[in-house]
């Protein structure tokens, strides 16, 4: 029943023009990493479209089973908040970019209701809402979190510039979800289920015998912004995902008990917004503390990336990996490596520690067919004047924090 009502959504004339609206809101989001990709290496690496069906078609996978964790523990798109939910995000992302996930909204609203009484919200089902969007969230992040990192000069807290990935990910996701209309009539589009009863009670009065779930279509996006310094992007979606899944998890116990007990929902609502900073703190700190993995070696050139089928790439150099020596010659620094690249027509022999297997690999490494783009992008030396700072504070939190300053001064 689910699935097929999942299905039929595609055939829907009010949903299926808001899903191709995604679509190319996501569309143009990889279209400017690729630009960003571009950059780094010279040329693109015609990874849009690839990266936008790829995302299209695990967004397909992420919203049929976000719609049957929302089906089976009874979450209502009538008492959800979402009417909320929207304009209070976009109101915090002003003043950070990070709060406008709906973990920031959604624990505010529910915090405001259980202690102002407005919004009138059911605080259980808004805060499931959250923890089932972030556990959808999870396993696209564990599935595909890490493709099409893009590679970038990062300057940490502490001023020095490293070399590391930005993982960005944005998925379509289509979801069908319960609207409750009380009473035995089954309007069209609705189907009755007696004797069931969801996890989380729907807010409608009226016998539960009666009452009549209506599925509806809704389509929402998830995106997922990191970064990685001290490991490799598949090892840092892998992390991510695990630490968003315990969060999401333990929100959604929360949000079930709060059904019963104020406390509960009292913890759900703090947990909404503070899990996620933990979340966000633990990710970013394990980063910083550790080691940087793309730092200068004590000889040669450290590679941070290389650009898909081009002549590094092609000769078997991966990011990590350590540049030794051209056709015999020791390579001392990213200059000289270009020195030696640079006109080169005739196919170079390339010593290099290869880092995923542990050993010194020699390859033969063929020219370019437009000029010097050999596609290796070295890790900083800490000369660079291009880097990313880690900034995602918003207008009005910018305004906040001169106006701040302005006070104490």
């Amino acid at each position: 029943m689910i699935l097929n009502s999942f299905l039929q959504a595609f055939l829907n004339l009010h949903f299926l023009p808001l899903f191709l609206m995604v679509m190319l809101i996501i569309a143009m989001q990889y279209r400017r990493m690729e630009k960003m990709r571009e950059s780094f290496y010279g040329r693109g690496t015609g990874r849009t479209w690839h990266d936008l069906f790829v995302a299209a078609g695990l967004g397909l996978v992420g919203g049929l089973l976000g719609s049957y964790l929302m089906i089976f523990i009874g979450l209502t798109l009538s008492e959800s908040g979402l009417i909320y939910l929207w304009p209070v995000a976009i109101l915090l992302m002003l003043i950070n970019m990070r709060f406008l996930c709906f973990s920031y909204a959604g624990g505010l609203l529910a915090l405001a209701s259980l202690l102002f009484g407005f919004p009138d919200i059911k605080v259980p089902q808004i805060l499931a809402l959250v923890a089932i969007l972030h556990l959808v969230e999870s396993f696209l992040i564990f599935s595909s979190g890490h493709l099409g990192a893009v590679p970038a000069y990062i300057k940490g807290p502490g001023g020095r510039i490293t070399g590391g990935f930005t993982l960005q990910k944005f998925w379509p996701i289509p979801l069908v979800v319960l609207a409750v209309i009380a009473g035995g009539s089954v309007v069209e589009g609705g189907i009755e289920m007696p004797g069931w009863w969801p996890l989380l009670k729907p807010g409608v009065p009226g016998d539960p015998q009666t009452l009549t779930y209506i599925i509806m279509p809704v389509v929402a996006a998830l995106g997922y912004g990191d970064l990685t310094i001290a490991r490799t992007p598949l090892e840092k979606s892998r992390l991510s995902a695990l630490y968003l899944s315990i969060y999401s998890l333990v929100l959604l116990i929360l949000a079930v008990l709060s059904e019963e007990s104020r406390s509960f929902a009292l913890a759900a609502a703090l947990f909404s917004f503070l899990g996620h900073e933990a979340v966000i703190y633990i990710g970013r700190g394990i980063e910083f503390r550790e080691k940087p993995l793309y730092v200068p070696p004590e000889q040669g050139v450290r590679v941070l990336d290389v650009l898909p089928d081009g002549p590094a790439w092609r000769a078997g150099i991966r990011s990590g990996d350590v540049l030794l020596a051209i056709d015999g010659v020791n390579v001392e620094n990213k200059m000289d490596l270009a020195n030696r690249l640079q006109g080169a027509v005739s196919p170079l022999t390339v010593d290099y520690w290869s880092h995923a297997a542990a050993v010194q690999r020699r390859a033969l490494m063929n020219p370019p067919r437009r000029a010097n783009l050999w596609g290796i992008v070295p890790v900083p030396e800490g000369q660079e004047h291009h880097y990313l700072e880690m900034m995602t504070t918003g207008s009005l939190g910018r305004w906040l924090q001169q106006a701040w300053r302005n006070f104490i001064h």
